[in-house]
């Protein structure tokens, strides 16, 4: 099978949007608290400012609040963690 290169109207089509690099911090982030032990981040945020990272929402256990921090800046690319997260439990 052979591939053609894309043309409309022979010009080479131009990309309308991408995900903005803070969209794709973002995802890996949340990625990464998602697939880790010792979090339940299924109510925690992840927003993105320039390399910056603020985590937000709430979890069971104060211990799962450092251990997020710990997992957000061990991903590529995250310089700084701001933690606003809650623990709505016990400790």
């Amino acid at each position: 099978m052979v591939f053609k290169h894309q043309h409309f109207h022979e010009t080479p089509p131009e990309v309308e949007a991408e995900f903005p690099p803070s969209a794709t911090l973002e995802g890996a982030v949340s990625d990464a608290l998602a697939s880790t032990g010792g979090v339940d981040a299924s109510d925690v945020t992840v927003t993105a400012s320039g390399s910056e990272i603020t985590l937000g929402g709430t979890v069971q256990l104060e211990t799962e609040v450092a251990r997020a921090e710990e997992v957000a800046l061990s991903v590529a690319g995250v310089t700084d963690v701001r933690n606003e997260i809650r623990f709505t439990g016990v400790a």
